[in-house]
């Protein structure tokens, strides 16, 4: 993670600042900002030309540490163009999605035939500077089973083992290793005129592709029942051709690595068990 010494609180004061800086860098003009992210701020601006744009900061942390660099190698195949990057990517321009509603809106079965036809398109061979699977996978075996042990929560210790087996046996058997969006929810697709929908907010990642099913198996929006899940996690696995059990412990493993951070605790909580418990 990018040690810049300001906690998110610190960083959330600079926001003005940082916004000013960067209209004054690129010429924009400023215009309202969106709804308030978990670890940015998002600003629609118009350039100097008049076109519009999207003046995007980030509070630096490891998952969204090469947002810029993912969004360059896709170069607007599925995902938002990136017009302007700082050198440190922590402040971006970008393509501004309108009309912006969220892939969310349009139910199961659509979001998941978007995001079906998404991901191959986003599977991108890359390198640096990129995190791999295998790094991160041991990043969380380094802490999940102390804060399991800390929160207890109220699920069955097989759900923790099932996740520590997974970042233990998988990663070095994974196959071609390309570019992922860790976050890509149905939130995380807009509805844009370029393309019907375009990607936002990558958290990217060098995995194998069965990587990609986990956090649209979570996408709770979508559905949030044991049906809504199993029906998603067979969906992808099967028209994308996805290996079934290495789908299911890659979802299982990170949904467990991201559930006690997050806003979200028992929705991933019950994912994870109902992944668990599938034939």
């Amino acid at each position: 993670m990018a040690d810049t010494g300001l906690t998110h609180a610190d960083w959330s004061q600079r926001v003005p600042e940082l916004v000013a800086r960067w209209c004054e860098e690129w010429g924009l003009r400023l215009g309202e900002p969106y709804p308030p992210g978990a670890a940015g701020h998002a600003v629609r601006v118009e350039r100097a030309d008049g076109a519009p744009a999207v003046l995007k900061l980030i509070y630096p942390h490891r998952e969204s540490e090469h947002e810029a660099d993912a969004l360059a190698v896709w170069g607007g195949d599925g995902a938002v163009h990136l017009l302007e990057r700082s050198e440190d990517g922590y402040a971006m321009l970008l393509e501004r999605c309108e009309p912006g509603t969220s892939l969310a809106s349009e139910g199961q079965d659509v979001a998941l035939d978007v995001l079906i036809g998404l991901l191959p398109r986003l599977w991108k061979p890359a390198g640096e500077p990129f995190h791999t699977l295998a790094s991160e996978a041991a990043w969380w075996a380094s802490y999940l089973e102390d804060v399991w042990d800390r929160v207890r929560p109220p699920y069955p210790r097989a759900l923790l083992d099932a996740a520590l087996a997974a970042y233990d046996e998988l990663p070095s058997t994974q196959g071609e290793l390309v570019l992922q969006h860790q976050d890509l929810h149905a939130e995380n697709v807009l509805a844009a005129q370029r393309e019907p929908w375009l990607v936002i907010d990558p958290k990217p990642l060098l995995g194998e592709r069965e990587f990609a099913v986990a956090p649209i198996v979570r996408s709770f929006e979508l559905g949030d029942s044991r049906g809504d899940v199993v029906h998603r996690f067979e969906r992808l696995t099967r028209e994308l051709g996805l290996d079934r059990e290495r789908a299911r412990g890659w979802a299982i493993g990170q949904t467990l690595a991201w559930t006690f951070d997050s806003h979200w605790r028992e929705n991933h909580l019950n994912t994870a068990q109902w992944l668990l418990e599938m034939a």
